[in-house]
Order: structure tokens, then C-alpha cells, then sequence
């Protein structure tokens, strides 16, 4: 017996946690095309839950704080800027969404360029150090 949901748009959905999380919703939404469909604010002016769609996919994010989840997680200015999880998005024009991030100030890490194993892509960071990889290689 399997336990995949199957009436569902997506069955993996990353989550992630902002110190300024009303900011980072912005800058995704600028510099990837991410697309708001839920943001609860908490009572502290910060994000307590978030969903942001993205073509049939979506990441769920929300403001650091100090619980028993958040205190499960290190954010990347905490750990010497590393990452132990990163995000790929499957875009259609991987150097129209790079223009986008590199105006919106995204760090570059891995310059755009076409992949051996196909697509074209880059990964950068968003402005509290969390890695994305983006590019036109679509594994489906």
C-alpha cells in the first residue's frame, strides 16, 4: 500500500525560515516570480505561516522564532553563511528569471551557463544566504 497523495499539486514542499520574513516574501516574489497565495502575519510583525507558489510547485516559509521547531533549524548567517539544503526551480528562460535576481541584488555563486547534463542554469543566494539553484532542466 502506498502512502504518496496522489490528488494533490505537489508532494514535496520546502520550508524555510527568515529572520525578516515580510522581506524575503517580497524579494522572492521580485526576483523569482514566486506568487503569493497565503501570508498569516504573527502578532509580532513577523510571518507565522506563508505559502508561495511557483508554476505546480510551492515553498512554505515563515519568521524565525525561538520554539520547538525553530530551535530544530540554523540560519545561514548562524553557520558561517553554509547551507545544508538548497532549492531548484524549473523556470522556462533561465537568463530572463537571472537578469531578475542579479537586479533584485541575488550574490551569484555559480554563474549561469548550460549544463553537460542539459538545461541552462545558475544558483545565488538570496539576501539571508540561502542557496537557489534555478535553471531550465526539468528532471520530469
Amino acid at each position: 500500500m502506498t502512502t504518496t497523495a496522489k490528488d494533490t499539486r505537489a508532494t514535496t514542499i520546502p520550508c524555510l525560515r527568515y529572520r525578516d520574513a515580510p522581506a524575503a516574501i517580497d524579494w522572492l516574489c521580485t526576483a523569482f516570480g514566486f506568487e503569493k497565495q497565503l501570508v498569516v502575519p504573527d502578532s509580532d510583525g513577523g510571518i507565522a505561516h506563508a505559502q508561495l507558489s511557483y508554476g505546480n510547485g510551492m515553498i512554505m516559509l515563515g519568521s524565525v522564532v525561538d520554539g520547538e521547531y525553530g530551535r530544530l533549524m540554523k540560519q545561514p548567517g548562524e553557520i558561517g553563511n553554509a547551507n545544508t539544503q538548497s532549492c531548484y526551480l524549473v523556470v522556462n528562460d533561465a537568463d530572463a528569471v537571472y537578469r531578475r535576481a542579479r537586479e533584485a541584488g541575488a550574490e551569484i555563486v555559480l554563474d549561469i551557463k548550460d549544463e553537460d547534463y542539459g538545461g541552462r542554469g545558475f544558483t545565488c543566494r538570496d539576501p539571508e544566504g540561502h542557496i537557489w539553484s534555478l535553471g531550465t532542466y526539468d528532471p520530469w
